[in-house]
């Protein structure tokens, strides 16, 4: 499971889990602690997401994967 969290700290959306149908991504879990969702991730939104990535942005979250909380 992982959890996104708001900025005072707060569990925001816990997600159990990634799919992929056809040609998007399905991010399953809960809003709140509380809150069944499903969101959908379409490829223009992720092109659209990656163009707000700058290459410091890119290279902080590849080394993110290997750094201590």
């Amino acid at each position: 499971m992982m959890t996104l969290y708001s900025s005072d700290g707060a569990a925001l959306m816990q997600i159990n889990a990634i799919e992929r149908r056809g040609n998007e991504l399905l991010l399953k879990g809960k809003v709140f602690g509380t809150m069944p969702v499903t969101a959908r991730l379409k490829p223009s939104e992720a092109r659209k997401g990656l163009r707000m990535i700058g290459v410091r942005l890119a290279l902080f979250v590849l080394t993110m994967l290997v750094r201590k909380d």
